[in-house]
C-alpha cells in the first residue's frame, strides 16, 4: 500500500492501493475496506483514487457519498 499524504494533516486514511476497477484504503481507526466499481460504482472509484493521488479529501468523501458501498472489510 502507499501512505496516503494527508496534506492537512487531520485525515482518518493512512494508506491505498489502487486496481483497475477497485481501490483499497486503510483507516487510522477501523482497518482496511475495499471499494469497487460493483458494489461503490465506477465514478466514487475513480474520483476516490484521484483523491488519495492528490493527499487530499479521501476521508470527506467517503463519508459524504460512499459511505457504506463497500465490497469487504480487511483486518
Amino acid at each position: 500500500m502507499q501512505r496516503y499524504r494527508d496534506l492537512r494533516g487531520d485525515s482518518g486514511v493512512v494508506a491505498y492501493d489502487t486496481g483497475a476497477d477497485s481501490i483499497r484504503v486503510k483507516f487510522k481507526h477501523g482497518g482496511t475496506y475495499a471499494y469497487d466499481y460493483a458494489s461503490t460504482g465506477e465514478f466514487q472509484v475513480e474520483r476516490m483514487k484521484v483523491l488519495a493521488a492528490s493527499g487530499e479529501g479521501l476521508a470527506t468523501f467517503i463519508s459524504k457519498f460512499v459511505k457504506q458501498s463497500y465490497a469487504r472489510r480487511e483486518t
